[in-house]
């Protein structure tokens, strides 16, 4: 892992907070997941930056060292972000789409409605695993949209100043190969999978938490959950090495079937962010439009999906296609 400015931020979150459960409630991530960060940036820095005990976190020699470090080149990028920001904004003012996003499904779809809507606006993407990496890309005018996903009830990254929009809510499914003894199933109850292996996509989240959750009230702990790009995730899937999580918009794939959750036990948002200063946030309700219209046409390729919504649509509290065509 290469060590980047996310990470510093990370660093400070705790020395300011003290803790890692206070600077876990403050960046809004789950302790575990805070934790498993601050692990990977101590094996990158080659020791640990916290002595950490029952009154909190206390910097080490070396953590002192590199939050001093990072003390003169955090405020030194962000004012070079800022002036950049500010530099093109003062004379670029033309009509453009420069939009970011988590891998997943929608971004293609937006883009096509987009370029469809408005074809003679410049548009531009970017990708990344990581929420905060993209809202701060927004917040400094680096990028005029972000379309990320959180899972559950999780907030979106706060701080930032940015508006969010929630393009839809999905349930997230069960991933096999159609070779699987139970790929004809319905659905499945999470622990008729629990001697399996698991994969998904990376991401700074809470997801890795909530499916150990999901896991300990089915009755067993999982004995891993792997981390891959979708082509990866997927390809271990359909060899039989894993069973993946999906977003139940996961578009269907040669030799791998998704199959809901009985009692949904997992949930996945999609939201919208920008701005509300920048020049950009005049077409907000276009792009969020657009957004939607993603969603519903994602949603809608999925046959599982489709009949998991139908089987639900009395019932249903406003998600999937129903709530991507309010």
């Amino acid at each position: 892992m290469e060590l980047e400015l996310r990470h510093l931020r990370l660093v400070h979150a705790i020395a300011d907070a003290g803790s890692l459960t206070r600077a876990a409630t403050s960046l809004g991530l789950a302790q575990s997941a805070l934790s498993g960060q601050l692990k990977r940036i101590e094996r990158t820095l080659g020791g640990p930056l916290f002595d950490r005990g029952r009154t909190g976190a206390r910097p080490t020699p070396l953590g002192q060292f590199v939050l001093d470090r990072s003390r003169v080149l955090l405020p030194a990028v962000h004012r070079l972000q800022d002036d950049a920001a500010r530099f093109t904004a003062s004379f670029d003012t033309a009509p453009r789409f420069r939009i970011g996003a988590t891998h997943g499904p929608l971004l293609g779809g937006l883009v096509d409605r987009l370029a469809a809507a408005r074809p003679h606006t410049p548009l531009s993407t970017r990708t990344s695993w990581s929420v905060t990496e993209l809202s701060a890309m927004a917040a400094t005018g680096r990028l005029d949209y972000v379309l990320v996903g959180v899972c559950g009830d999780s907030p979106p990254p706060a701080g930032d100043g940015l508006a969010w929009r929630e393009i839809g809510e999905d349930p997230v499914f069960a991933m096999v190969p159609e070779t699987h003894p139970l790929a004809a199933e319905r659905e499945l109850e999470l622990g008729t999978l629990a001697g399996e292996w698991w994969v998904c996509a990376p991401g700074d989240g809470c997801f890795a938490d909530c499916f150990a959750a999901a896991c300990a009230r089915a009755g067993f702990t999982p004995a891993a959950l792997h981390e891959a790009d979708v082509v990866s995730c997927t390809h271990l899937v359909r060899v039989g090495r894993a069973v993946g999580l999906c977003r139940a918009t996961f578009a269907p794939t040669p030799g791998v079937v998704t199959v809901p959750l009985a009692g949904n036990p997992l949930r996945w948002r999609h939201l919208l962010g920008w701005h509300p200063e920048s020049a950009a946030a005049d077409a907000a309700p276009s792009v969020t439009y657009q957004a939607r219209r993603a969603h519903r046409e994602a949603a809608a390729r999925n046959p599982a999906y489709v009949r998991w919504l139908a089987e639900r649509r009395h019932g249903a509290r406003g998600t999937g296609l129903d709530a991507a065509a309010g």
